[in-house]
């Protein structure tokens, strides 16, 4: 992968456009059709060996899952708040294969007993480091996909690693809070403020759509933050948006399958549930890294006009 990091520096980046302009360009795919600019990053994928680098991901993504299940079930059980995680598991219920849905509740019963403030501290500092590390892996396949070469120190990017990670966790919890106080919390607003049925219609839309716009505004925030020079660029891009509409769609299909399907079970046996989760969270880092790829083949023929 290293060898082919200078190769991917000399291609051309995109033009610096103010906000509006370039928001406006980057919505007409910089000149592009459709089907051009799929086969664009079609190409791309191949020479940016964007698979191979999801893989590496979800590995990395695996890491954190579960020490940040024993930060959240710790710090659950510290604020005895049993409502709470049966929403999180609730969410996560609506989102996750089945059988992986059903791996993350055995994992928090089993150790929601145990939970004390130890065990949060060291679940929150295993889940920090191992999704830092995800990360800078994630920063390094940005910097590739945008042709953007990065001479910060590995300080510097772990810095930003993890204040992008922490970015991140913000906007989840702040989509798991709408989603389970959202109600009470706009009923309050709603007869304090004398607002009507309309503001409550539109709040009750607005919480349960959260989950979606916080994964978008944290891959525009990934996108924007992690490939150095980026900082001004618009949001929200093309790619962004893809990516939030095909990882909904690809966890619905895989939901589909295996909800429809015992057939992996005979493959993997007992760690079928194992297999899935990693399926879906590679899937998830795929659908992430092509639309980097989409916003960086829609900068590269705004360029070449």
């Amino acid at each position: 992968m290293g060898s082919h990091e200078p190769e991917a520096a000399t291609r051309p980046q995109g033009p610096r456009l103010q906000p509006r302009p370039a928001l406006r360009a980057a919505w007409r795919l910089g000149g592009l059709t459709p089907w051009a600019l799929a086969r664009r990053v079609w190409l791309q994928i191949g020479r940016d060996e964007v698979l191979d680098r999801a893989a590496g991901l979800s590995f990395y993504f695996m890491l954190a899952l579960f020490p940040l299940l024993l930060f959240l079930t710790s710090l659950f059980g510290l604020l005895s708040a049993p409502a709470l995680m049966e929403d999180l598991l609730g969410y996560a219920d609506r989102v996750l294969p089945g059988d992986a849905a059903s791996l993350l509740r055995r994992t928090f019963r089993e150790i929601a007993a145990g939970a004390d403030g130890s065990f949060a501290s060291v679940g929150l500092a295993a889940s920090l480091w191992a999704a830092s590390s995800g990360m800078l892996s994630m920063i390094a396949a940005l910097n590739r996909a945008f042709s953007i070469p990065d001479r910060r120190s590995w300080l510097k990017r772990r810095l930003i690693a993890l204040g992008l990670t922490i970015g991140y966790s913000l906007l989840a919890l702040l989509a798991l809070f709408l989603v389970a106080f959202g109600g009470k919390f706009g009923e309050s607003v709603a007869v304090r403020a004398g607002f009507g049925d309309l503001f409550r219609s539109g709040w009750s839309v607005f919480r349960w759509t959260a989950g979606p716009l916080a994964a978008l505004g944290g891959v525009g925030l990934i996108y924007r933050l992690a490939p150095p020079g980026r900082r001004g660029r618009p949001l929200p891009t093309p790619g962004a948006v893809f990516a939030v509409l095909s990882w909904l769609a690809a966890s619905q299909g895989l939901s589909a399958y295996v909800g429809g399907s015992e057939r992996y079970n005979v493959v993997y046996g007992s760690i079928g549930a194992v297999v899935i989760l990693l399926v879906w969270l590679y899937l998830s880092a795929v659908t992430l890294l092509v639309g980097a790829e989409i916003d960086a083949e829609i900068e590269r023929a705004q360029s070449d006009r």
